[in-house]
């Protein structure tokens, strides 16, 4: 995999792709959509082994997944701070002498990721990276508040500086199969967002069936989502290999039939670095080399970071370091 050595922001604008404008609900396509499940585990479970990449390959390919991180905090003990010391690790995840020895000029993660309340300082700690602010919203994680509630939750993000928007669904439109419900929530939540684009979490723990997956990843992109993503990381089940392969079909179909493409997050569980590896080469098997790039794909994660950091300095060193030695501010 070419590594990218210049700045994210330079290289790879997010409007480097026209934003999917969405489409008619079209409940056909939708009732069409079925999920071997048996196939699906099958080939999700041979994953791990299909694609391994070794030495200087290994290396390239995790720097590429440093680029695609939204670094993530969303504690209840968040603080202007904590979110300051976050963000400088957002604009040099890696150190500089590692980086020196892999050859390699100045990376940033892809965003960094967090409540409302820490937009602003947030905002004010990036600014001047290029890197964007993502803000979880709609009631995160539930999704349960007023409808208008979370309308102008959306609003106050972006008015704060958010430039990326992740909403949570209604799960009980998916569980009840009231399509158009969640088709008009969706739709609103994007003319919320403005300019500011919109990942649709799904939790995918919390929708049943894989058929399900399936069908709300259809119905957010139809109804304009920029992004598709698995999970809050507050479910008891968050990102697997099975929901990533449905999800990231469902976009090759979408992309197949209306020409747009639209984004894919897996969040929640993903904090080794060989977690990291296999879902890049999910990625590139079933969507190819244009999804392995920051503006189509991210992980949710905070800890992944450190242990990318932590292999690349064993690639460098030939020595495992301890974890205090890559901290996350």
């Amino acid at each position: 995999m070419e590594v990218e050595t210049r700045h994210r922001s330079a290289q790879l604008p997010l409007a480097i792709e026209p934003r999917n404008p969405g489409m008619a609900l079209d409940l056909d396509w939708l009732h069409a959509a079925r999920a071997n499940t048996p196939a699906i585990e099958r080939r999700a479970a041979s994953l791990p082994g299909r694609r391994t990449v070794k030495k200087e390959y290994q290396a390239a390919w995790l720097l590429r997944a440093i680029t695609c991180i939204d670094l993530t905090t969303l504690s209840g003990d968040d603080t202007p701070g904590r979110v300051r010391r976050l963000c400088a690790k957002a604009a040099q995840p890696v150190r500089p002498d590692i980086l020196q020895a892999l050859g390699m000029g100045r990376i940033t993660v892809g965003a960094v990721c967090v409540y409302h309340e820490m937009v602003a300082p947030a905002e004010a700690a990036l600014a001047g990276t290029g890197i964007p602010v993502a803000a979880v919203s709609t009631g995160f994680p539930a999704g349960l508040s007023p409808f208008a509630l979370r309308l102008a939750e959306i609003g106050e993000s972006v008015a704060a500086g958010a430039a990326e928007i992740d909403i949570v669904i209604s799960r009980r439109h998916v569980l009840t199969g009231d399509w158009q419900a969640l088709y008009d929530e969706m739709r609103a939540f994007r003319a919320a967002c403005g300019p500011a684009h919109v990942k649709a979490i799904l939790a995918t723990g919390e929708l049943g069936t894989l058929r399900n997956v399936a069908r709300a990843s259809l119905v957010c992109m139809m109804a304009g989502a920029d992004f598709i993503k698995t999970s809050t990381g507050k479910e008891s089940v968050n990102a697997t290999l099975p929901v990533s392969l449905v999800m990231v079909r469902a976009i090759r179909a979408y992309h197949a039939r209306t020409g747009y493409r639209v984004g894919y997050k897996p969040a929640g569980g993903i904090s080794k670095a060989k977690d990291a590896l296999v879902y890049l080469s999910l990625i590139k098997e079933e969507l190819g080399d244009r999804w392995l790039r920051p503006d189509l794909f991210r992980f949710g994660a905070s800890s992944l970071l450190g242990d990318i950091e932590r292999q690349l300095e064993h690639h460098v060193t030939g020595a495992y370091s301890a974890a205090w030695r890559h901290p996350m501010g």
